[in-house]
């Protein structure tokens, strides 16, 4: 096996595991700021927890969308389908307007 695409394996595990991370992260402090909120604990410490929120499900999206441009998008570019080609960016373009509404 070439071993740069076990490194870059190893990478896309990292990164994969990386997003799961953020998630999971994300996933227990909207859990807290709901308790948060049920407890009415003090506005701004709310709104501090639901930026911290933001700002791992923000770094969640750049991590997929870097590890589809560099599997999935990388792939459907290197062939000859210009459909397939066409119909990838436009999704990409579909998710990057959605994602900076």
């Amino acid at each position: 096996m070439d071993k740069s695409l076990t490194i870059n394996f190893k990478n896309m595990t990292t990164q994969k595991e990386n997003t799961l991370i953020n998630f999971k992260k994300a996933q227990s402090l909207i859990l807290k700021i709901i308790k948060m909120i049920e407890a009415n604990e003090y506005c701004i410490d709310i709104m501090q927890q639901n930026s911290a929120v933001i700002g791992l499900l923000k770094s969640a999206h750049q991590m997929l969308m870097e590890n589809h441009l560099n599997t999935c998008f990388k792939t459907a570019m290197g062939t000859k389908n210009e459909k397939r080609k066409q119909e990838m960016t436009q999704e990409i373009l579909k998710v990057t307007k959605l994602f900076n509404k």
